[in-house]
């Protein structure tokens, strides 16, 4: 009932200006047509650009993530965002990895460049670490893509009692008193990390009303198995978190397709997170929910999707 309510509003919004009534569209040509009209308007970017029109996207685009910490390794500082609230909570001096650029293999002294999940609290650790850690995820499933290696980088806090170099072994390490206020202020279950080399380049709405629309036309070719589409989304240098390349996930999708099962695919909880590269391009993380349904398989959980934008349209780099 909550879905047939919500695909009245949308479409009753999609035909606000229009005289034919919503119910007469419904009642005339029944549940699955209204189905198809909201799926269209999912994939027209001035739907997008209209519905962001009011939404703060300077910092990404956030449904389910709740908060957003920016490293900047160049002015040593991080900011602190409430993604609901659209406002920033504090500041913070921090350290970084003793070498400049992105972190490529285990013992370069590098912070890493990019997008990152956080993963639990640590507060029995040396007291080197200060009072407590925040683990992440690096080396993400886009890391380990492009060939990255080494792990435990930290969000930490500094000795009480000792002196230290202001720079760390890849790490970002802050005051003792921030690093308690960060951890009373987040959730690392809604939380994500982005660090870039220098000043945080602000997303924009076109980019997100890009990657929306594409979002849901790349959803559409899955479930009408149409190959050709479906596969027009990925970048030749793809690459699975499996290991798969480009030509043999085509190949493994085409035997799937081929079966022309009916499929069942819902997106919620959209996050897209801007991902600073030192490539300069317009890369970007997708993290979102998944429910994926055949008569065969059924799946759902969590789907990361890196991708870039190339010529108004998204390019997918890797997935999960």
């Amino acid at each position: 009932m909550k879905v047939f309510l919500f695909v009245m509003f949308l479409l009753s919004s999609a035909y606000s200006n229009s005289s034919k009534n919503i119910v007469d569209y419904y009642r005339l040509y029944g549940i699955k047509e209204v189905e198809k009209q909201i799926n269209l308007q999912l994939q027209d970017r001035d739907y997008w650009l209209e519905y962001l029109q009011n939404v703060d996207t300077s910092n990404g685009y956030y449904e389910s993530i709740r908060y957003i910490m920016i490293c900047q390794k160049d002015m040593k500082n991080m900011d602190v965002y409430d993604t609901q609230k659209m406002q920033k909570l504090f500041s913070t001096s921090v350290f970084t990895g003793k070498n400049n650029g992105d972190k490529e293999k285990e013992g370069d002294l590098k912070t890493p460049i990019g997008a990152y999940m956080l993963e639990q609290k640590i507060t029995k650790l040396d007291p080197f670490y200060g009072p407590l850690a925040i683990t992440t995820n690096y080396p993400n499933i886009y890391d380990k893509a492009r060939g990255k290696t080494g792990s435990g980088i930290w969000i930490h806090g500094l000795p009480n009692d000792e002196q230290r170099d202001e720079f760390t072994k890849g790490c970002i390490a802050l005051d003792n008193q921030k690093i308690k206020k960060l951890d009373k202020t987040i959730n690392i279950d809604n939380s994500v990390l982005v660090i870039s080399e220098h000043k945080f380049k602000n997303a924009s709405k076109e980019d997100i009303s890009i990657i929306l629309s594409d979002i849901y036309k790349w959803k559409y070719a899955w479930s009408s198995s149409d190959i050709s589409s479906y596969i027009s989304f990925y970048d030749d240098t793809f690459t699975r978190s499996n290991g798969q390349g480009l030509d043999s996930f085509k190949k493994y999708k085409s035997r799937l397709f081929e079966r022309k099962e009916e499929k069942q695919i819902q997106f919620s909880n959209i996050n897209i997170i801007p991902y600073p590269n030192s490539n300069n391009k317009k890369l970007y993380k997708v993290v979102m929910d998944e429910y994926y349904k055949t008569n065969s398989y059924q799946f759902e959980g969590r789907k990361e999707l890196y991708l870039k934008i190339d010529k108004d349209k998204i390019s997918i780099l890797t997935e999960s």
